[in-house]
């Protein structure tokens, strides 16, 4: 079974050898490496280009303009020709070398399977040791993303035959297209899916969802829109429930760690 890996690259000079080097030190070698680089003006592209060779044939990848961070993951699955495919952001990492074995075997065990996911966790830029907030996805359950809860998506993999059936990441939407795919096809489509109880991916803070107030007040934004366009009830302050837990969820992670 062959994974198709994908990584949105733009000016990722700084983090994304962390990125590769965490690929390339899977146990799990059927996989099929994209990267999709938005014509970046740093040495991204060298830096993929030094690292070429390790992959051999498993690796392919792009450098052009495109209309944002999902339009390039939509490129991305366009180039994808693996059975099952991730995205692994360009500033996170695989946090063991055997999360991918993991995941091929968990659909390997069960041909009915359609996706699975795990848990993650966010580091400061400054110190990737040391945890600030540890996501699990173990408590999610389908009807839980009325609250605007989903699955850690750098931890979700999905057969490839279902962006076929439901589509891929809405252009339209510039910071929760993920939930509202994970809702088309979790909530909406009701594929069968499967937790695996493990740390999978290592999250620098300051991305497009954990870059403070703004970024909130748009998701808040997009979840509602989301929730309309598939025909699910939600309003404001059911929405903002899941803000509860994530205090709660960064107060166990200042305990834990």
């Amino acid at each position: 079974m062959k994974i198709s890996l994908i990584t949105v690259t733009y000016n990722s000079a700084e983090t994304l050898t962390d990125t590769i080097i965490s690929v390339l030190a899977q146990t799990y070698k059927n996989i099929e490496y994209i990267i999709v680089d938005g014509a970046s003006n740093d040495n991204t592209i060298d830096i993929v280009k030094m690292y070429e060779s390790q992959f051999g044939d498993r690796i392919k990848y792009i450098s052009e303009k495109d209309k944002g961070l999902y339009d390039a993951m939509n490129k991305g699955i366009d180039m994808a020709s693996g059975d099952v495919i991730g995205i692994l952001n360009s500033d996170d990492f695989f946090t063991s070398d055997s999360v991918l074995q993991i995941v091929a075997q968990s659909f390997l065990s069960d041909k009915t399977l359609d996706a699975v996911y795990g848990d993650v966790h966010f580091v400061s830029p400054n110190n990737l040791h040391k945890c600030i907030r540890y996501y699990s996805s173990k408590i999610f359950r389908p009807y839980l993303m009325r609250l605007g809860f989903m699955p850690a998506h750098p931890s979700f993999y999905l057969r490839k035959k279902y962006f076929d059936q439901y589509g891929k990441y809405r252009t339209d939407y510039r910071i929760a297209a993920d939930f509202e795919f994970l809702l088309r096809i979790i909530f909406v489509g009701k594929i069968k899916t499967l937790y695996l109880p493990i740390d999978m991916v290592t999250m620098r803070i300051g991305g497009a969802s954990t870059s403070g107030i703004s970024s909130n007040i748009l998701i808040m934004k997009e979840h509602l829109k989301a929730c309309k366009e598939n025909s699910i009830y939600t309003n404001r302050l059911i929405l903002s429930l899941r803000y509860f837990y994530k205090i709660i969820e960064v107060i166990k992670s200042k305990i834990r760690y």
